[in-house]
């Protein structure tokens, strides 16, 4: 099979369009949910496994993709050995569903690689590639998880306007704020996407929390038309660092440490959001054959 070549604005377009119809018919309500945070060290990652953990303990499927696809560290922090991972994907060597792994409570992982500059930087073919393994998956799930890569790449912003929800995990740094505003802005002016909800990480109390959320929303309200809503305020917690040295979550290792009841806490408010009753998020797409049989038309008729 010869894998159509994409512009660039076409791949975006696209990989969103195979992300929202993925797992159809078998999962034709599944909540995608992207963690962002526009740089690395804010914990993006801590905050998606140890959140996917407590809706998995809630009685959810939920699976995790490992998205910073040259920095891979979900598995490595759950101390689990991926055999394949995106990069087999990819190569035609495996499918989707044959390299997920498990983790705790049973929660499914679609790894990445991690030192290959092979992997950041994608040709349109493995976009398009890796656009139909997602949406030819078998496994059956209730909620995805996107742990996206640091800063604003194409595929972070793939990713994120093609969630239901974005989620922006933010410290009280002034980087972190200033990259966090940059993603929101480039997302909301030229992507369409206007609704954040914001975790406030590894602060100090529930106030700092809150304060964090205010820098962030001043600047927002100033410049943009955005809605922000503070989900969670997850403290700074000395029980991560040891959870992180045994390649343990703070949510199993610590139950009930102040991080992981924050995490619950996540958990809870995640159930509460509406699940879509069809395929879609904050902008719609056609999926990937209907937009080349439209360009394929339109191709014979200026002929």
């Amino acid at each position: 099979m010869t894998w159509p070549m994409h512009s660039s604005k076409d791949m975006t377009r696209d990989q969103a369009s195979g992300l929202r119809m993925m797992n159809q018919p078998y999962n034709d309500k599944v909540k995608v949910i992207a963690v962002t945070g526009g740089k690395g060290g804010v914990g993006k990652t801590s905050v998606s496994i140890n959140t996917a953990v407590a809706l998995a303990e809630k009685g959810k499927r939920v699976l995790v993709l490992d998205a910073d696809l040259g920095l891979a560290n979900v598995d490595v922090m759950l101390g689990i050995r991926a055999e394949r991972n995106l990069s087999h994907v990819l190569k035609g060597e495996a499918e989707l569903d044959d390299i997920i792994v498990r983790g705790p409570k049973g929660i499914g992982i679609v790894p990445a690689t991690s030192g290959s500059q092979s992997m950041v930087e994608l040709t349109p073919a493995q976009h398009a590639g890796l656009i139909r393994a997602f949406s030819e998956m078998r496994t059956q799930f209730d909620i995805l998880i996107v742990d996206t890569a640091a800063g604003i790449s194409d595929m972070v912003l793939s990713f994120s306007r093609a969630a239901q929800d974005v989620v922006v995990v933010v410290c009280d740094e002034p980087t972190s704020i200033t990259d966090a505003y940059a993603l929101i802005k480039i997302l909301s002016r030229e992507h369409g996407v206007f609704r954040f909800k914001i975790v406030a990480n590894m602060v100090r109390s529930l106030r700092e929390g809150m304060e964090l959320f205010a820098k962030l929303s001043k600047v927002t309200d100033r410049f943009l038309d955005v809605a922000l809503e503070l989900v969670a305020t997850v403290p700074f917690d000395e029980n991560l660092r040891k959870a992180v040295r045994k390649q343990k979550l703070v949510i199993e290792a610590f139950p009930k440490s102040p991080s992981a009841i924050a995490y619950h806490g996540l958990a809870n408010k995640v159930m509460t959001w509406p699940v879509p009753q069809q395929p879609g998020g904050h902008l719609e797409f056609f999926v990937e054959r209907l937009v080349q049989r439209k360009e394929v038309q339109e191709d014979r008729v200026s002929e």
